[in-house]
């Protein structure tokens, strides 16, 4: 859910943001790792990477009552007020205002054709679609897609750290929580909605972001809830899939890394159970010897 834009005072925001941060990198620091002798244990932890699991779970719980208590009826009271095409144009309204911050990724990302195809699509839609209430370009071929500062650090090499479940915001990690930040002030509407003349508007929009998020995944959250045992792992799980498919561009997996990947846990496995001589040998077209 993007809740960057929630009301209140910008620094106030910002430096909460900092502090969430910088707690992570503290309580990561002090977490319990389980021995290597527990090889079980210790490779799980390795394997979810979330040393703060236990402060996560109890910021999900209050991000589930705020949802329970005050997002998801708001919700609901949206749906049935405002039919179904206008909830759809508003989407497009809050999308074509995030045009800003996406470009600039492409660009710092060294994707121009997506680049070029974002800036035609704002040209398009803020147009001939009526300020994007009607996803013009959409309908002619040119379909949109979602670019953030934190999947601009992916991209460059930062490591996304521990995970972390944050307040109001949800689900993140060190790298897309500075992400986060940095698409605030990359946000031109966050320097022209500031004076307090302009404060009723750029409510309206937080609030409208908040409340369009969630409308268009309410029935995911609850089929997740519904399908898994643990919501809170399966959520974990869902967000870091959802993370790395966005990072690449929807692109699928180089099969050549996927088959490293696996040959990788097999000589592992065989190593642990065999020895050095048990390794899998490769030849070229990767078939094990």
């Amino acid at each position: 859910m993007t809740l960057a834009i929630l009301p209140g005072p910008a620094g106030s925001r910002l430096r909460a943001i900092f502090l969430l941060v910088v707690a992570a990198f503290l309580f990561g620091a002090c977490a319990s790792v389980p021995p290597k002798s527990d090889v079980d244990a210790y490779n799980y932890y390795k394997e979810v990477n979330d040393p703060l699991e236990p402060m996560n779970r109890v910021t999900l719980k209050f991000n589930r009552g705020l949802e329970k208590v005050i997002i998801k009826p708001v919700t609901k009271v949206y749906r049935f007020i405002i039919p179904r095409p206008l909830r759809k144009g508003i989407s497009n309204v809050l999308f074509n205002l995030e045009t800003p911050v996406i470009l600039l990724n492409d660009l710092l990302q060294g994707e121009e054709k997506r680049a070029w195809y974002t800036l035609k699509r704002f040209a398009i839609n803020s147009t001939v679609g009526i300020g994007g209430l009607i996803d013009v370009a959409a309908k002619g071929g040119t379909p949109r897609h979602n670019e953030d500062f934190g999947q601009t650090l992916a991209v460059h090499g930062v490591n996304e750290g521990p995970y972390i479940m944050l307040p109001f915001f949800g689900p993140s990690n060190p790298r897309d929580t500075v992400g986060l930040v940095a698409d605030i002030f990359s946000d031109p509407l966050f320097w022209i909605l500031r004076p307090k003349n302009l404060e009723a508007i750029r409510y309206t929009r937080a609030g409208l972001d908040i409340v369009d998020t969630y409308d268009r995944h309410m029935e995911d959250i609850e089929e997740l809830e519904r399908g898994s045992l643990d919501y809170y792992a399966a959520l974990r799980s869902a967000f870091r899939q959802n993370r790395a498919s966005e990072i690449r561009n929807g692109r699928a997996i180089p099969l050549e890394e996927l088959e490293d990947d696996i040959f990788d846990e097999l000589d592992k496995e065989l190593e642990e159970e065999g020895g050095e001589g048990d390794k899998v040998s490769l030849d070229s077209n990767r078939k094990p010897t």
